[in-house]
């Protein structure tokens, strides 16, 4: 009989909490992955996974959550922590393990505040420009004004992505980490973008990708069940890096779950 399992996310406490319920094992990896991906794509400054109620089918079960782990080291914006009273099975994913949400939300401190702007937009004429707007807003509000040229190239580059390919209604997403920001595009089409680098000066189109990467410290994609988010992280290269992750970087992490 195939393994079952379920997902339940709370948006009612300070950070979101994703709970799961029923068995991880090779056959429902995919749910897992699909439900925690789809809640880091909501672009929270970090996610609590309650895996109090999960059974895991192996030694090999915490390498699902390892992964997803790995893909949020790419996607540049929300903390990633598990919650389970016995830590000793999942701490194989390398993620933090605090005993209860409680405690988690503790480490975490309160959430930033103002630290992410978003907008919905349909795939017409005009959506790239409101999106430069968007980006004008954040990078004055945010006091990031040596970022707004790169970030306007960036996002336009992305929405007109949209228009022309995806043709889907689309939410754009900017979250600040410090001296940097993220610039991302949600789409309900599952084509993933494909650089194929420099382009020959006399090629037609073809340079949109190009002008992301050469902008950006560094850009990917989110794969969803329900299409994609494609991202990129801007920093000031004369500034120093911030650790946009500190102190709850999976390598620094104190053991809570022993004491």
């Amino acid at each position: 009989m195939p393994s079952e399992i379920g997902h339940l996310v709370d948006n009612g406490q300070a950070y979101p909490v994703v709970r799961l319920t029923g068995v991880l094992d090779a056959d429902t990896a995919a749910a897992t992955r699909s439900a925690l991906v789809g809640a880091l794509a909501q672009g929270p400054e970090a996610l609590i996974v309650d895996v109090s109620q999960l059974a895991a089918a192996g030694p090999d079960a915490a390498d699902v959550l390892r992964d997803v782990a790995r893909e949020n080291d790419n996607w540049p914006i929300a903390h990633l922590m598990l919650c389970c009273a016995d830590a000793d099975v999942w701490r194989a994913s390398g993620l933090p393990v605090w005993p209860s949400p409680a405690e988690a939300f503790a480490a975490l401190g309160a959430p930033e505040q103002d630290r992410h702007l978003n907008i919905e937009l349909e795939p017409v004429i005009g959506a790239a420009r409101r999106a430069r707007e968007l980006v004008t807003e954040a990078c004055g509000r945010w006091e990031l004004p040596e970022l707004a040229g790169p970030a306007c190239i960036v996002v336009t580059e992305m929405v007109n992505n949209v228009v022309v390919h995806a043709k889907t209604p689309m939410i754009v997403l900017l979250a600040r980490q410090g001296d940097s920001m993220t610039v991302a595009v949600r789409d309900s089409s599952s084509a993933e973008p494909r650089f194929g680098g420099p382009v020959a000066p006399t090629a037609y189109g073809g340079r949109g990708l190009l002008l992301i990467d050469s902008m950006a410290r560094r850009w990917g994609n989110l794969a969803l069940v329900d299409g994609k988010v494609v991202w990129a992280l801007l920093e000031d290269d004369e500034k120093s890096p911030e650790a946009a992750r500190t102190p709850f970087d999976r390598t620094g992490m104190p053991d809570p779950a022993r004491g």
